[in-house]
C-alpha cells in the first residue's frame, strides 16, 4: 500500500539537493520508496496518483539510466512525459535556459525533470517557474536522487544505517554523486569514508567524511558498502594521474581487492556507467554482493517517491475563476 503522506510532513515544491532536507524527511521519501517498488512485480504497475500531470525531462547532459528511470517513473504514476531533445530544440540556436523554461511553462507542464553541466541551473529553473523542478544532476554539485536511490539500496541489504560505514572511492573532486551520497549516508547516520588521488581529494570536505590514503587501509576499516565512482574524464579539464592503468592497480577494485571484499562479505556499489577494468574487475559484476543492478532498479521507485511528494505550484485558469465566482 503507498504511504500516505503524513500531515506534519510538508510537501516541498522542489527537490535541488540532499542538504536541505530533513533525516525526517529522507526517511519518508526511503519508506514511500518501499511500496512502489513492490508495484514492479504486479501485472499492472500503475497507479493515478499522477493522472494528469505532465513531467518534461529536460537534460542538457547526455544520460540513459537517470533520464530512462525518471521517464518510467513517471509513466508508472500515470503521468504524461515529454522528453526535450536539446540537440534538437532550440537551445543549439541560440536560445537561453530562460527562455526555454518560459516556453515548456506555456505548455503547463507540472515537473521539470532538468539535468546540466553548470552547478545551479536547477535552482535557476526552479525561480522561474511553478513547476516542480527536481534536479537530476548539475555540475559538480549534486545529484540527490541518486543519493535516494543508493541509501534505499543500503537499507535493503542491512536495515537500520545507524552505525554502519560507507567506503566511497574514486574521483571524490568532480562527483556530485559522492557529494550527495556522502550527505545522505551521514544524515542517516553511516560513517562515510573516502579514498582517492591526493589530486580528486576536494580542499574544504566535511569533518565526518574520514580520508584514506591506502586501499588497503580503507578496506581494514572494514566498511560495509564500498561504493567505486565511475571515472569522470568528461569532467575534468587536466589530468589528475598518470593512465588509466595506473589508477586501476591504486585505486581500483582489482582481483586481489575484490577477494578481501567478497571474504568479508562486503557491499560493492557503483552509480554506472561502469568502466570496466578501471574502476573494477569484470569478477565483480557476477558477485553475489553487487549491488549495481538493484540500484538501477531502486532508481524508479526512489524518483516516484520524489515525484509522488512534491507539491507543483498550481496557477488558477481564468475559466476556474469564473467558476469559483
Amino acid at each position: 500500500m503507498i504511504q500516505e503522506l503524513d500531515p506534519r510532513m510538508s510537501r516541498r515544491k522542489d527537490l535541488l539537493d540532499i542538504e536541505s532536507l530533513t533525516r525526517d524527511e529522507l526517511l519518508f521519501l526511503l519508506d514511500t520508496a518501499r511500496p512502489f517498488k513492490e508495484l514492479f512485480t504486479r501485472s499492472v504497475k500503475k497507479v493515478p496518483a499522477l493522472r494528469g500531470k505532465t513531467v518534461l525531462n529536460l537534460f542538457f547532459e547526455p544520460s540513459t539510466r537517470t533520464r530512462a528511470s525518471f521517464e518510467i517513473a513517471a509513466k508508472r504514476l500515470s503521468a504524461d512525459v515529454t522528453n526535450l531533445s536539446i540537440a534538437q530544440s532550440s537551445v543549439v540556436k541560440g536560445e537561453s535556459i530562460l527562455d526555454t523554461i518560459e516556453t515548456m511553462q506555456s505548455m503547463k507542464v507540472d515537473y521539470m525533470v532538468v539535468r546540466h553541466s553548470a552547478s545551479g541551473v536547477p535552482a535557476f529553473v526552479a525561480k522561474h517557474t511553478p513547476a516542480a523542478v527536481i534536479n537530476a544532476g548539475d555540475g559538480h554539485h549534486a545529484h540527490p536522487t541518486q543519493a535516494l536511490l543508493d541509501t534505499f539500496t543500503m537499507q535493503e541489504a542491512v536495515g537500520d544505517l545507524r552505525g554502519r560505514k560507507v567506503l566511497i572511492v574514486g574521483d571524490i573532486l568532480h562527483s556530485r554523486v559522492c557529494r550527495s551520497v556522502s550527505t545522505a549516508a551521514h544524515k542517516l547516520g553511516m560513517e562515510v569514508g573516502v579514498f582517492a588521488p591526493a589530486t580528486l581529494i576536494p580542499n574544504g570536505r566535511p569533518d565526518y567524511m574520514k580520508v584514506f590514503t591506502d586501499f588497503g587501509a580503507a578496506l581494514a576499516w572494514q566498511p560495509d558498502f564500498v561504493y567505486l565512482l565511475r571515472l569522470q574524464l568528461e569532467r575534468q579539464a587536466a589530468h589528475f594521474f598518470p593512465s588509466l592503468r595506473e589508477y586501476h592497480n591504486i585505486f581500483g577494485l582489482t582481483r586481489e581487492r575484490f577477494q578481501i571484499c567478497s571474504d568479508q562479505g562486503m557491499y560493492i556499489m557503483h552509480p554506472g556507467p561502469v568502466n570496466r577494468g578501471v574502476e573494477l574487475v569484470d569478477e565483480v559484476l557476477t558477485y553475489a554482493r553487487c549491488l549495481i543492478n538493484q540500484q538501477v532498479e531502486n532508481g524508479i521507485a526512489a524518483r516516484m517517491a520524489v515525484l509522488y511528494w512534491l507539491q507543483p505550484a498550481t496557477t488558477v485558469l481564468p475559466m476556474e475563476e469564473d467558476a469559483i465566482a
